[in-house]
């Protein structure tokens, strides 16, 4: 087969919307050059489809024409390398998915320890959020949830004491040992992100988890969150206006 049917052959094989690079398939043929001309070939014929200079994915068609890869495909690349995790989706990319709004953004959120200048793929334009945690596949969800709290304001089209009920329902659902995990994470967040996490807690009768939280704050400081007074009757308490 020449270069183009081991490549055809290859893709046949990847699930749609699938992101791959000359990298999958360099263990198959001789000459890098050729192939990455042969990738390149067939993207401008429309077999395959161009993401970014060297990326390219395997398109999925719909009655409204041709389906983008999804965020995670976007962008693995910068989320894992070698199987250890580096970075999770975060903010605008996961809004959506939590039933916070129901915008759909092409802006790719990604918590990293180490940030880096935005960029550009496709359609997507993709930022970083630092986050001073260390990352593990096991408490990705604690950290997205309480990145929704730190940035609670910037939710679109969401309105604050909706998101909130949204964020209670979910954390309603983590286990005790979940609750644990993410009161000791919250610890290196901004003092409104443990206030806020400490009213929700309150309210769903989890006080004994609390007392980290409140000791981690100035008790003279006020944190402006409208709209969660209106939601949780402890916010005042929490010194949240």
């Amino acid at each position: 087969m020449n270069i183009s049917d081991i490549i055809r052959s290859k893709v046949a094989r990847f699930a749609k919307g699938y992101v791959f690079t000359f990298i999958d398939f360099v263990d198959m043929v001789e000459s890098k050059e050729g192939l990455i001309k042969a990738l390149n070939r067939l993207a401008a014929s429309g077999e395959i489809a161009k993401l970014a200079k060297g990326k390219y994915y395997k398109p999925e068609q719909s009655p409204f024409g041709e389906l983008p890869p999804n965020q995670y495909q976007v962008v693995k690349d910068l989320l894992e390398r070698d199987g250890r995790v580096e970075g999770y989706l975060t903010g605008l990319s996961i809004y959506n998915t939590l039933g916070l709004t129901t915008q759909v953004s092409n802006t790719i959120q990604i918590g990293k320890n180490e940030v880096r200048s935005s960029m550009k793929r496709g359609k997507y334009s993709i930022s970083f959020v630092k986050q001073k945690n260390t990352i593990t596949r096991e408490n990705i969800p604690l950290l997205q949830l309480l990145d929704v709290l730190r940035f609670i304001k910037k939710i679109p089209d969401s309105k604050t004491d909706r998101s909130c009920k949204v964020i209670q329902s979910l954390m309603s659902k983590l286990s005790e040992k979940e609750l644990e995990v993410l009161v000791r994470l919250a610890l290196k967040y901004p003092p409104s992100t443990r206030a806020l996490l400490g009213v929700i807690l309150d309210s769903l009768g989890k006080v004994r988890l609390t007392e980290k939280l409140r000791k981690s704050l100035n008790p003279i400081t006020i944190y402006k969150i409208p709209g969660v007074s209106g939601v949780f009757s402890s916010a005042s308490e929490w010194c949240i206006k």
